[in-house]
């Protein structure tokens, strides 16, 4: 979500930064799941993508949102960029893909309900315009010429700094899409192994969830490219983060991290200043080119952690974000994935026992082979696919220690959201491996197939 932050005076001390990360630890009975997801939007007559503004618009989309469903609008300037609604938002992303942002709730029953809810009013306002919208990682034809440009600052700032330091930035904003699960910890020794056991599992995310074997009409060479893109986007904000299995990582490691990151901007009055390439130490003490003599504000520190982007991200919570987007039911897969693994203690140290003997070298290994191979990938001789299923099975027992009921006590547990994945570690295949049987099968190569059979 790229919303601004809000809340919070003036940091007075360096102490504060840790400390704010600290105020997210939450007694086990407090710990809610909140799912995002972002989906690509395209005219149904052209297939193109929907422009920000007109009749069949993204626009359009949010004002139909509005006028319908009682969302209240989210403006910069006098653009309306975002929607916002009983703790969920629905935001923007510089593509012009929609992204629900939901409310954080209790179990993966209510957010699967959620999701069911938000596509079911997206689709009523976009069926009635002529409009679709699809669940894939890729932009799967489309250029980046073809790509709307949505009317927000910190989109055009971040737009202009993406070729100074990588090669795949706007490929990133402008034509990937993500689901990703936010999920709490009780103290910083639990956010420690929660972190841990993320950023070393992501590749299996990513090969589970891999949906994006296209890019502009023809495949690309990789189950997951939106996985590659990542990997050549901005070194110092990206990637799997070996200091975090380094003795004594905490708090205050991951704010010396962050505020070695570099900055994109400031919000200050509904507009974005370009701090691009500055320093938040020198923000601190007051030396910031954008803002000389000003110092930050808490809200200022949260927004600047919206702009770090590793595999798995620290803030209040813990983000997992390895996974491309896709179909409805593995919307709900991917909560019930990492709430299995790091909700019940017994799963959560079964999580470790399997990945805390690898290196970094490791992990990185099985972040790239993941990327190209998916299911397929192997490290050292170990398959991807058998790594999968292991995870899988300890999700599956964390749910089921969980025991969290839904449909009134009628559904016993939250485990049959894991369904799509167990198939997939069963056949050996993701949503990209059967893209690609399409492809090379009953379309023809015909990529436009894509937007008829597989949209929301």
């Amino acid at each position: 979500m790229s919303i601004p932050q809000t809340g919070g005076g003036p940091i007075e001390s360096v102490a504060q930064l840790a400390e704010y990360l600290e105020a997210g630890c939450k007694p086990r009975d407090a710990w809610r799941i909140g799912t995002e997801h972002e989906k690509f939007g395209y005219d149904k007559a052209t297939l193109k993508p929907i422009p920000y503004a007109g009749e069949r618009s993204v626009l359009a989309v949010l004002q139909g949102l509005r006028q319908r469903y009682g969302w209240a609008p989210i403006f910069e300037g006098e653009h309306i960029i975002g929607l916002e609604k009983d703790g969920a938002n629905v935001s923007l992303e510089p593509g012009g893909q929609l992204e629900l942002s939901g409310a954080p709730l209790c179990t993966i029953h209510q957010t699967c309900d959620e999701v069911n809810e938000h596509l079911r009013e997206v689709r009523s306002v976009a069926d009635e315009i002529g409009v679709g919208f699809i669940g894939l990682g890729a932009a799967p034809v489309w250029t980046h010429d073809e790509m709307p440009v949505m009317p927000k600052g910190r989109y055009r700032l971040m737009t202009d700094y993406m070729d100074r330091v990588g090669t795949m930035g706007k490929t990133m904003m402008y034509r990937t899409c993500t689901v990703q699960v936010n999920l709490d910890f009780s103290s910083e020794a639990d956010m420690v192994q929660k972190l841990r056991v993320a950023l070393a599992l992501q590749p299996v995310a990513t090969a589970l969830f891999a949906n994006s074997p296209f890019l502009e009409g023809k495949p690309n060479g990789h189950k997951s490219w939106r996985a590659r893109v990542w990997r050549d986007l901005d070194p110092a904000r990206t990637g799997m983060l070996p200091f975090a299995f380094e003795d004594g990582f905490g708090f205050e490691r991951w704010v010396d991290y962050a505020l070695d990151v570099p900055m994109y901007f400031v919000y200050r009055d509904g507009k974005y200043i370009d701090a691009l390439g500055q320093s938040f130490r020198d923000f601190l003490a007051g030396r910031l080119p954008a803002l000389p003599g000003e110092v930050p504000t808490l809200s200022d520190w949260a927004d600047h952690l919206t702009t770090i982007f590793p595999e798995a991200r620290v803030k209040k919570f813990i983000e997992m974000r390895g996974a491309d987007g896709g179909p409805w039911r593995r919307l709900c897969a991917l909560p019930a994935l990492w709430v299995g693994l790091t909700y019940d203690q017994s799963a959560l140290d079964a999580a470790w026992d399997l990945v805390k003997d690898w290196d970094a070298e490791t992990r990185d290994a099985w972040r790239v082979a993941a990327s190209v191979h998916g299911l397929q990938a192997e490290v050292g001789g170990r398959k991807m696919q058998a790594l999968a299923a292991e995870v899988v099975a300890i999700a599956r027992s964390g749910l089921k220690a969980r025991a969290r009921p839904g449909l009134g006590g009628m559904v016993q547990d939250e485990r049959h959201f894991l369904h799509a994945l167990e198939d997939s570690v069963e056949t050996g295949k993701a949503p990209a491996d059967e893209l690609l049987e399409h492809y090379h099968g009953d379309w023809n190569g015909d990529l436009s197939r894509i937007y008829a059979e597989y949209s929301y």
